[in-house]
């Protein structure tokens, strides 16, 4: 599979995952104030011609940071071009730091279901802190071949859990989760506040913080592939 040529001196970067709702996060992003003067078109499988079908990562690492980059990686080497991804959690201080990587794992179905789950486990409990962690990679083709290392940010968002779900937008633990500051969840809130003060909006500053270096990076790797 071959990826996108540069085109007018646009860098092109594959979004690793098929998640609708994770694409029109990071799409937003890419499409603001700090990002859209670098030149960097943020694309998904749907956009890639003759894509068939995508990798199938097992998200084995131990952290958030090994995930996203086993997913990244996998992405950047099938397309051959560079691809950014995540793995974010949700992390309660009464249950020890749970579910943390296995946020989207503790139930099968729906998001519903895990929020389900989650209420379940806080049932009776008073402390009901909690914070999301997000962390962003950005991986090249046969990086782990060439030795050389990769781009990662990692942001947080403190907050609580509800006693109930509220809201309409947003997914996964959105429902039941109330940012510091704020007395609504993030899915009363709505993309606007939430793309402010989440998990994977802070993460998403350090990356654009690194998006001049990952650009040199790519076309230094061009010159010499």
């Amino acid at each position: 599979m071959t990826g996108f040529p540069p085109n007018n001196g646009v860098f092109r970067l594959l979004l690793a995952s098929g998640n609708r709702n994770k694409h029109a996060e990071f799409a937003d992003f890419f499409r603001g104030e700090s990002m859209s003067p670098l030149g960097i078109e943020l694309i998904s499988i749907e956009s890639l011609p003759g894509a068939v079908g995508c990798p199938n990562v097992d998200e084995t690492g131990q952290s958030y940071e090994e995930n996203a980059l086993l997913k990244a990686q996998a992405w950047a080497d099938f397309f051959r071009m560079p691809a950014i991804a995540d793995d974010s959690g949700l992390e309660v201080h009464s249950l020890g730091g749970r579910p943390g990587i296995f946020s989207a794992r503790t139930a099968s179905g729906a998001d519903e279901n895990r929020v389900r789950w989650l209420l379940g486990e806080l049932d009776g409990i008073t402390d009901r802190r909690a914070h999301f962690v997000a962390c962003i990679v950005i991986a090249f083709p046969e990086q782990h071949l060439r030795g050389r290392g990769y781009f990662a940010s990692q942001g947080s968002c403190k907050g609580h859990i509800a006693n109930q779900p509220a809201g309409m937008t947003g997914f996964g633990y959105d429902p039941v989760f109330i940012p510091d500051g704020y007395e609504n969840t993030f899915s009363e809130l709505g993309k606007e506040i939430k793309s402010t003060v989440s998990h994977r909006a802070r993460a998403m500053e350090g990356v654009a913080q690194m998006a001049a270096s990952v650009i040199k990076y790519w076309s230094l790797y061009k010159r010499e592939s």
